[in-house]
C-alpha cells in the first residue's frame, strides 16, 4: 500500500465508499472534504481514482466536493477540468463544489460559459462566480431596512410569511390541481385564514409566482389580515424542476416584496427548493428568523429507491443529474441548520427516520423541533355534505353547489349505461409521477375485478395545455386507456377543478348520483409517497374510505381496515386489490356508522385551527428569541 492510500482522508473516503446505504454516503461528504481540507494534496491519486471509477458514482461525487478543499493546485488538477467534461454529473457537482474553494484563475472562463449555457449547472456556475466575486450580487433600487424589533413595528400582532413559487395561490383555489398547484397551495390558503383569526397574528403574506408583465407587490406594507403577494418570474410558467435557474431573479423579487411588506417576523419555509433557497439567502439579509418544515425529501425517496434496486451506486450519476438528489439533501441540511424552529409531520417511526433518513437525533436538546399535523378547513366540507344530502332529496342548494352537481353528472352521462350502476372511485391531485395517477390507471385498468368493480374518475391536471409531468402522465394514461375510449371503459378525466368544486364531488361520490352513480364510492392516493395528504383528509372528512400509501403521514391517522386501507402503492397488484377491498367496506352494513366516526376524528385533530394554533405558538416564541438577541 502507497503513503498517499495510507493518509486518514483516504480512509474517509473508504467510509464514504463502503457507507450502508446511499444516505449515509451523503453524509459523509462533509467529513471527507474537512479531511481533505486539513491534509492538503496527498490524497490527489485517490480521489481522481475514485473520480474516474463509474462503478460508483456516488463516490465519484463525493470525492469532486473533497478536491474542490485540497487546495489550488488539486482544483486544477481534477476539478476545472471536469467543468469540460461530457459526463454530466460529474460537471454539475464541479460547478457546485467550487463555490467553496478559492477563487482559481483557470476555472472563470468555463464557469461563464456553463453560466451562458443555463440549466441548473449554470445556475451553479453563477452561484460559484457570485461567490468568487467575479459576478456582482445583483444590485436593487431599494437598501434593506435594518431588522426592526415586534416591539417597533407599532402592531398588536406577528406578521407572517409563507411561500410557494411554483404555483398560483389565490384565495378562491381555482387553479388546484393545475401544474404544480396542489396540496401545499390549498394548506396555505386554509392555514393563512386560520392563522390571522389567532390573537398573536396580525398579517399573513403568501408568496407565489407572478408571470404578469412589470406585476410588483405591493410598494407599502399591506393592512392587516391574509394577503396574496406575487413574486414576478419571468417566461411562462415552468414546472418547479425547471425553475433553478431563477434563483436570482426569485431572490431580487423576494427582497423586494419583503422589504415593501416590512416588518416581517418570521419566514416559513417548506421544503428544498429554489425559492426556499433564494428565500433563506434574503430572510438572512435582513435579519428575518425562519421556520423550516422538515420532510425527508428526497431523502424517503433515495431510501424507497434504494430497497427496491432501482438507484444504485453505479446509476446514481444519472438520477442525481436529472433530480439534484445530493443537492437537495444538502440544501435541505443548510435551511435546517439556519431555521430558528423545525417543524416535522407525524410519522409512524417519526424519531428512526430522523435518525436515519435526515441524520438528525431528536434527543440531542440542539434544536428545537416540533411535530405538527397539517389541518384542513372543514367547513366548506360540512357545508358540502349537508348540501349534496339537500339535493338528493329533492331541496334546493345554492347555485355553486346545483353547477358542481351538474358539472359531474355531465362527466357521470358519458359512461355507458351498463357502468352507470357501479360506484365511484375518484383520485385528487396533480398530474405528476409522485402523485400517481397513471399508476392508478394502469393498476386499475389491468385487473378485471378491479376495472369490473367500479369507475374511475381522476380529477387534476390542465387537460388542454399540459406542462411536461402532466403530459407524461397522460401518455401514460392512455396507453392503459385509450382516451377515444376511456368512458366506455369507466375511466372519466376531468381535468383541474377549484376546491370548492371538489367538495362538492367528494360528499357526492359517497352518496351516489341517481342513474349515474351507486353509493358507496371511495378515494385513492396511489402518490409514490405522501408526507402528510390534505386530499386525503379532504376525502375522510367528506366520509370517503380511503387507499392511501402505506409510508410517511397517512399511516398515523388512516386506521387500516376501519376507515381505510394503507397499501404499496408502487404494487399494481397490491392497488388493484385494495380498490376492491376499499368499496367492499364502503359497502358495508357499517359503513354510515364508520363514516361518522372519521369525521368526528378529522374534525377532532386535524382542523386547520388546531394547526393554525400550534405554529403561532411557534411564530411567536421565534419572534420573542430574535427580539431578544437583536437587543
Amino acid at each position: 500500500m502507497t503513503d498517499t492510500l495510507a493518509t486518514p482522508n483516504v480512509g474517509m473516503l473508504d467510509a464514504v465508499r463502503t457507507a450502508p446505504s446511499l444516505l449515509a454516503a451523503i453524509e459523509f461528504i462533509d467529513p471527507l472534504v474537512e479531511s481533505v481540507r486539513e491534509d492538503g494534496d496527498a490524497a490527489r491519486g485517490s480521489l481522481r481514482a475514485a473520480i474516474d471509477d463509474d462503478t460508483d458514482q456516488l463516490t465519484a461525487i463525493a470525492a469532486v466536493h473533497a478536491a474542490a478543499a485540497g487546495g489550488p493546485a488539486m482544483v486544477r488538477a481534477l476539478v476545472v477540468p471536469l467543468l469540460t467534461s461530457r459526463v454530466p454529473f460529474l460537471k454539475e457537482h464541479a460547478a457546485w463544489a467550487l463555490r467553496t474553494s478559492a477563487p482559481v484563475a483557470e476555472a472563470v472562463s468555463p464557469l461563464h460559459a456553463a453560466m451562458e449555457e443555463g440549466g441548473f449547472v449554470g445556475m451553479l456556475a453563477e452561484a460559484t462566480l457570485e461567490a468568487w466575486g467575479v459576478v456582482e450580487p445583483e444590485a436593487d433600487d431599494e437598501a434593506p431596512p435594518r431588522p426592526m424589533r415586534p416591539s417597533e413595528s407599532g402592531r398588536d400582532g406577528l406578521t407572517v410569511a409563507q411561500l410557494f413559487l411554483h404555483a398560483d395561490v389565490d384565495g378562491s383555489l381555482r387553479n388546484a390541481g393545475k401544474g404544480d398547484t396542489g396540496g401545499i397551495a390549498t394548506l396555505l390558503v386554509h392555514l393563512g385564514d386560520a392563522l390571522v383569526a389567532e390573537p398573536g397574528v396580525s398579517r399573513v403574506l403568501t408568496f407565489s409566482r407572478s408571470h404578469h408583465e412589470g406585476e410588483r407587490s405591493p410598494d407599502q406594507s399591506p393592512a392587516p389580515g391574509h394577503h396574496y403577494l406575487g413574486v414576478p418570474l419571468p417566461g411562462p410558467a415552468r414546472p418547479s424542476a425547471d425553475t433553478w435557474p431563477l434563483r436570482v431573479g426569485i431572490r431580487r423579487g423576494l427582497r423586494r416584496a419583503l422589504v415593501a411588506a416590512a416588518p416581517v417576523d418570521v419566514l416559513h419555509l417548506r421544503m428544498a427548493d429554489v425559492g426556499s433557497w433564494a428565500a433563506s439567502e434574503v430572510a438572512r439579509e435582513l435579519g428575518i428568523p425562519t421556520v423550516l418544515t422538515l420532510a425527508p425529501d428526497p431523502h424517503a425517496l433515495i431510501a424507497a429507491r434504494e430497497a427496491s434496486g432501482t438507484l444504485t451506486r453505479a446509476t446514481f450519476g444519472a438520477a442525481d443529474q436529472a433530480e439534484h438528489l445530493v443537492f437537495r439533501v444538502r440544501l435541505l441540511r443548510d435551511l435546517a441548520d439556519q431555521a430558528a424552529h423545525l417543524v416535522a409531520f407525524p410519522r409512524p417511526r417519526l424519531d428512526r427516520d430522523l435518525r436515519e433518513l435526515l441524520h438528525l437525533d431528536p434527543d440531542a436538546g440542539d434544536r428545537s423541533l416540533t411535530v405538527v399535523p397539517e389541518g384542513i378547513d372543514l367547513a366548506p366540507l360540512e357545508r358540502a355534505a349537508q348540501e349534496v344530502a339537500d339535493a338528493t332529496r329533492g331541496v334546493a342548494v345554492p347555485v355553486a353547489t346545483a353547477d358542481a352537481l351538474a358539472e359531474l353528472d355531465t362527466l357521470l352521462a358519458t359512461l355507458p349505461p351498463r357502468r352507470r350502476h357501479l360506484p365511484l372511485v375518484i383520485s385528487v391531485g396533480r398530474l405528476h409521477r409522485v402523485k400517481g395517477m397513471a399508476t392508478l390507471v394502469e393498476a386499475w385498468a389491468s385487473d378485471p375485478v378491479s376495472g369490473d368493480s367500479c369507475n374511475l374518475l381522476v380529477v387534476g391536471g390542465d387537460l388542454d395545455d399540459p406542462n411536461a409531468d402532466e403530459a407524461e402522465q397522460l401518455t401514460r394514461i392512455c396507453a392503459s386507456v385509450a382516451r377515444p375510449d376511456a368512458a366506455d371503459r369507466g375511466l372519466l378525466l376531468a381535468g383541474h377543478r377549484p376546491n370548492g368544486v371538489v367538495a362538492t364531488w367528494l360528499s357526492a361520490i359517497r352518496l351516489g348520483r341517481p342513474g349515474l352513480s351507486a353509493p358507496g364510492g371511495i378515494y385513492v392516493s396511489a402518490s409514490l409517497k405522501e408526507e402528510f395528504g390534505i386530499a386525503i383528509l379532504e376525502a375522510m372528512a367528506s366520509g370517503l374510505v380511503v387507499v392511501t400509501p402505506r409510508e410517511g403521514g397517512p399511516a398515523t391517522y388512516v386506521e387500516h381496515g376501519v376507515t381505510g386501507l394503507l397499501v404499496d402503492t408502487t404494487s399494481p397488484t397490491a392497488l388493484a386489490a385494495a380498490v376492491v377491498s376499499a368499496l367492499d367496506l364502503a359497502d358495508a352494513p357499517d359503513a354510515g356508522a364508520r363514516a361518522d366516526h372519521v369525521r368526528a376524528r378529522v374534525a377532532q385533530e386535524f382542523g386547520v385551527g388546531t394547526m393554525a394554533a400550534s405554529l403561532a405558538a411557534i411564530y411567536t416564541e421565534v419572534s420573542h428569541d430574535a427580539a431578544r438577541h437583536q437587543s
